[in-house]
């Protein structure tokens, strides 16, 4: 009787039938005879998933489980094939199967009732040396030379929801006014995202947002607000304040100018400046506020848990097109995982999840848990039938 694999029971969250739907309205296999778009995207998961360290240990692995590459709707590997299709293949139906899956992601957000939060951030990945100084040289910027990634992280859910990938020299605010907004979630983000038009542009959505004034910020005390007791050692303001000029500087207009904003002070114990927050949340608590700016850090993890757990800081190509694809299925993999742990109610952390299935890809997960339940029987029937010695 045939039993599917925990590969494949992963793969379930990207149907066949959907992959192929993207993959036609790119044309993205025409002119291909083999090794398509869909036995490209399987190895580069497996790759991700199984940890491989280059393209040598992945041709190695993925082909000694020859016996589950037809159900799988793959064949065998080979290394130069691979490498030819990261380095030529567009990265449009990556693209477009990242954005499914967070889609996915987004929708089982907006079933529940509770309020969304989301984290909005950006890391650097750093790319020198031979191949890579090429496309990467003339767009660095005096910290960094690489590429950037851009992302919207849903904190609930601990995935992200949406992405996108620039050059380092891109400034975050650039690529915030594409973030997609939704009434009633809360923003978060750091004063990198200081823009006064795309604050306003939250406030008509109907959301709201947790941010940093900065510290040239010209704006007016409109009213005091209490601090309460038990609040006065952390809070140290809390204030109504407005802009101070609607035509900040040229032809630019700050449609912002006619609404209040909250700016609420910190004080911060381990260093001597208190953090001065911007929000456009008028009613909620002032401590309530800050711990909302404080699970920012979240996004940092969620980064940090992508560099070393996935393949995002080692490449296998060196041309921009290779490293754009390799970190595309390093997300859908990361999904892939959030969306199995979600769907099977399973307790462990996400980095437990990817051990699990790192050592158990090619298992049989229902093979291996009535194999366990029949030895637990026949124990269970010895352990009545034989004699008691003492």
């Amino acid at each position: 009787m045939f039993r599917i694999t925990r590969f494949q029971e992963i793969m379930k969250a990207l149907p066949r039938s959907s992959f192929d739907h993207l993959v036609k309205k790119h044309n993205g296999d025409k002119y291909i005879k083999q090794f398509g778009h869909w036995e490209h995207m399987i190895a580069m998961i497996y790759a991700q998933l199984s940890g491989a360290t280059g393209l040598r240990p992945l041709e190695t692995s993925f082909n000694s489980q020859m016996a589950h590459h037809y159900h799988l709707g793959v064949a065998p590997i080979k290394r130069s094939t691979l490498a030819d299709a990261n380095s030529n293949r567009k990265d449009t139906v990556f693209t477009d199967v990242v954005a499914m899956l967070m889609q996915k992601v987004s929708r089982q957000l907006r079933k529940q009732s509770q309020q969304i939060l989301y984290l909005l951030d950006s890391t650097s990945i750093t790319l020198k040396g031979r191949e890579f100084d090429r496309w990467t040289h003339k767009n660095r910027t005096r910290h960094t030379q690489g590429i950037k990634l851009h992302l919207l992280y849903a904190s609930q859910a601990e995935a992200p929801v949406w992405q996108s990938i620039s050059a380092p020299n891109v400034n975050d605010v650039e690529k915030a006014v594409d973030v997609p907004l939704h009434a009633g979630a809360v923003y978060v983000f750091d004063k990198g995202y200081c823009d006064y038009n795309w604050w306003y542009r939250i406030s008509m959505t109907g959301a709201w947002f947790v941010s940093r004034f900065k510290c040239n910020a010209g704006v007016r005390i409109e009213q005091e607000l209490p601090i309460p007791e038990e609040a006065k050692e952390i809070v140290l303001q809390d204030q109504w304040v407005r802009f101070k000029h609607k035509h900040p500087g040229g032809k630019r207009i700050n449609h912002h100018y006619e609404k209040p904003l909250r700016r609420i002070t910190i004080a911060r114990n381990d260093k001597a400046t208190p953090l001065v927050l911007a929000t456009n949340d008028m009613t909620s608590d002032a401590l309530a506020i800050a711990q909302r700016y404080k699970e920012r850090w979240e996004i940092e993890l969620f980064f940090k848990w992508i560099k070393q757990h996935l393949k995002v800081k080692k490449f296998f190509g060196r041309t921009e097109n290779a490293v754009r694809i390799q970190l595309l299925t390093a997300l859908i993999s990361y999904l892939l995982i959030a969306l199995y742990r979600q769907t099977h109610g399973l307790k462990q952390s996400l980095w437990e999840c990817l051990c699990l299935i790192r050592a158990t890809l090619f298992h049989h997960p229902e093979l291996d848990i009535s194999l366990y339940k029949k030895r637990r029987r026949q124990i269970l029937e010895m352990s009545k039938i034989q004699m008691r010695l003492f």
